[in-house]
């Protein structure tokens, strides 16, 4: 069997039901197939920081101390995993803060890794807009405790710390990763590290959490778009078992408003897209 009627073969999820979307025409050149799953085409900013979490019904985004507890929360959702895929594959780079890296020990922040079906469709789409085979992995870490060894750091990495964190880490990382030093102490300013993957050619850039490293984006109003899944599960919050909701530092109440943009539906999965507008210091209102 070749390699296109393998994928195809493997590939049979139906298209999102599109129940919003303010996106008129023209977006990203999606290959045909990865267009129709997600039910139309994608428009996303060139020079934008979207962020992309999945959270239970009753508002659970991750489990400290459970290694991928996103997909427990996702609850199987194939479709989930192909928005995740597709996201990363138009993405310049991965944002991930040092517990998600930890919580996260088999990872690996590609496409093909999130979607595996999808995987030459994803390669396609990013032949199409140029960009390197993978995006690269940026790891926020102020302290530079950070495992050397994970599977993650083997592709093109970037770790943003301190100069504090560069000291501690050292000579550690694999030859796929450097270190990108910032000034001043932990925590790292995060408009910093913004500006830092920006002056490396970095324009659209992807945010995958944690919540903490979310909230501290979104407190200094620069995140432009967030994607989040809603999932029908229902995790609880048990006594003495520490849950995480989507944002664990945020703005004061009223300082950032997200607009509904998007909503898509699988079965009793909900994918919503916002764009976000902060009314404080961080951002100008859109």
């Amino acid at each position: 069997m070749s390699a296109a009627l393998d994928y195809r073969s493997r590939l049979r999820l139906p298209p999102l039901e599109v129940l919003v979307e303010e996106f008129g025409p023209g977006g990203f050149d999606l290959p045909e197939e990865l267009a129709t799953i997600y039910g139309g085409p994608l428009a996303l900013k060139p020079h934008s920081l979207c962020a992309n979490f999945v959270a239970s019904l009753d508002g659970v985004t991750a489990i400290p101390g459970l290694a991928q507890s996103s997909h427990l929360i996702a609850a199987g959702s194939e479709h989930d995993r192909f928005l995740m895929g597709l996201l990363r594959a138009c993405a310049d780079a991965i944002l991930i803060g040092a517990g998600t890296l930890h919580d996260s020990p088999q990872t690996r922040w590609t496409p093909e890794h999130a979607y595996p079906p999808a995987a030459p469709l994803y390669a396609e789409l990013r032949r199409r807009r140029g960009l390197p085979p993978q995006p690269t992995l940026a790891v926020l870490s102020g302290s530079g405790r950070i495992d050397p060894q994970h599977p993650g750091l083997r592709e093109r990495t970037l770790v943003l710390t301190s100069e504090q964190g560069a000291a501690q880490i050292g000579t550690r990382l694999p030859g796929s990763a450097a270190i990108v030093p910032l000034a001043g102490q932990p925590p790292v300013d995060p408009k910093a590290a913004l500006a830092a993957l920006r002056a490396g050619g970095h324009e659209l850039i992807l945010c995958e959490g944690g919540p903490s490293l979310l909230g501290v984006f979104v407190a200094a109003g620069v995140v432009d778009e967030l994607f989040l899944t809603l999932s029908p599960a229902l995790i609880g919050r048990p006594a003495g078992q520490e849950r995480l909701s989507l944002l664990e530092q945020a703005a004061p109440p009223g300082e950032t408003a997200a607009t509904l943009v998007s909503v898509r539906r699988s079965g009793s999965h909900v994918f919503l897209r916002y764009r976000l507008s902060s009314h404080g210091g961080g951002r100008d209102a859109r």
